[in-house]
């Protein structure tokens, strides 16, 4: 059997950009409002700080606006609040990012609930997560969807095309990843198994699936004869591990060298669905937009 063909989450979210930034050019020439992103940010973790810089950057090189809020980590439950209130209530901005993790002292459940669903492009509100959890199959997602398992769906059916009828199996069952994208899988109507870490005699469940997604953090934990020979694995897991010069890699979840002996695709890490999270912020932006504007849902 030849070695999986690998799908490349760079490439397509190169191009997911580039629709967007048409997308967005188009709304504004039609006379609608400039899509608008603000991103908060409470404390100074470097990690965070470079993934909110990123996330401006590219928003304003897509043609959109975008606002920073940056706040010391000594910032209050009530005043970060009261920030939140400020971005729902200002007509220029279409979605509000809430840089995760928040310092201890602030209950994240509560920030998050008081985004504007609507402004949730993260996807995270309880009322959007309630939409997608009882979407009609095949339904218009008019509404914001959680970044990283909208671009993993995107992924699938752009190598596969229809995935009716694919026997799916999760390997997570998070709600930042797991759950939202095994709805979407329902949603595109595949037969879906989620499991985690009660369950029982997890390799025969994953050599049963077509698709195959794993999230669960932890370094290269499915095998290459825990895959069912042709089926599509998208690998989520994003782990560093040292190298025998000093120096640390990025692996993800999957063992890819033994995984790409078996599956019929396969998505690396770096290079596969970790480009696409910040992809779909931005097409979720511009979703925000149109909405605003009147405007119904259209794929990019």
């Amino acid at each position: 059997m030849a070695d999986a063909k690998l799908i490349d989450g760079k490439a397509f979210a190169m191009g997911l950009r580039e629709r967007v930034a048409a997308g967005v050019a188009d709304l504004v020439g039609k006379g609608g409002p400039k899509p608008g992103l603000a991103t908060v940010l409470v404390g100074a973790d470097p990690a965070s700080q470079v993934y909110v810089r990123s996330k401006g950057k590219l928003a304003v090189e897509l043609g959109m606006a975008s606002f920073d809020r940056k706040l010391p980590a000594e910032t209050t439950e009530q005043e970060l609040l009261a920030v939140i209130a400020e971005l729902n209530a200002d007509p220029a901005i279409n979605g509000i990012l809430v840089q995760l993790p928040l310092p201890k002292h602030i209950d994240t459940a509560k920030v998050l609930l008081a985004i504007d669903p609507a402004k949730d492009v993260d996807g995270f509100h309880p009322i959007n997560v309630g939409r997608l959890g009882s979407i009609a199959p095949g339904a218009v997602l008019d509404f914001p969807v959680p970044c990283t398992p909208l671009g993993v769906t995107m992924l699938l059916q752009d190598a596969l095309g229809s995935l009716a009828g694919c026997n799916a199996v999760v390997v997570g069952r998070s709600n930042l990843v797991g759950r939202p994208v095994a709805q979407l899988l329902l949603r595109l109507d595949c037969t879906v198994t989620i499991t985690h870490s009660r369950t029982r005699d997890l390799p025969a469940l994953c050599r049963q699936a077509d698709i195959l997604v794993v999230a669960i953090g932890k370094t290269e934990f499915v095998r290459g004869d825990w895959i069912k020979p042709g089926a599509a694995v998208i690998d989520v897991g994003i782990n560093r591990i040292p190298t025998t010069e000093g120096k640390s890699r990025l692996v993800g979840d999957v063992a890819f060298a033994e995984a790409q002996k078996v599956a019929g695709h396969l998505t690396p890490v770096p290079g596969g669905v970790g480009p696409m999270t910040v992809a779909c912020l931005m097409y979720n932006t511009l979703q925000a937009a149109r909405r605003v504007a009147g405007l119904p849902y259209v794929a990019v």
